[in-house]
């Protein structure tokens, strides 16, 4: 058997600081950093985003996504007015709008409220693009 290389760079890690985006609950699609680790199951949140309030509470890491954003070096149980002047500093709202996890997100949501027609014109498309790659393929591997 062969041996896994895993490095801790590979995985998301739930650390104090880590930016974690609520996937249920009243709370669901905002973000907040962990401020504290209650046990394997439970952590203490606290989400100072300006548009998306998030009061500090404990949650279940069953809710919760884990980003790849994370506040450096935050200690501990710290106070909201510091989470907050970290979060803004580092721009947390705007990191997370520019990554690929909020991007494919909002793709999601958008294809969730198209219509059976604009479904039609979304596959028909992409059927396009298809034939188009396979064709551009067939080209090289025939000189090939």
């Amino acid at each position: 058997m062969g041996d896994a290389d895993i490095t801790t760079t590979q995985w998301r890690q739930v650390e104090v600081g880590r930016v974690v985006l609520f996937s249920t609950g009243p709370y669901q699609g905002r973000l907040a950093a962990i401020v504290e680790i209650i046990d394997h199951k439970r952590v203490l949140v606290d989400g100072p985003s300006e548009k998306a309030n998030v009061p500090r509470h404990s949650a279940s890491l069953a809710h919760l996504s884990l980003t790849p954003i994370v506040l450096k070096k935050l200690p501990r149980g710290t106070g909201r007015g510091v989470v907050q002047k970290r979060w803004q500093e580092e721009k947390v709202d705007e990191k997370f709008n520019e990554s690929a996890f909020a991007k494919k997100r909002a793709q999601f949501a958008k294809r969730r409220q198209l219509n059976d027609f604009e479904r039609f014109k979304v596959m028909k498309l992409r059927k396009q693009a298809r034939y188009e790659v396979r064709k551009t393929l067939a080209k090289v591997s025939a000189k090939a």
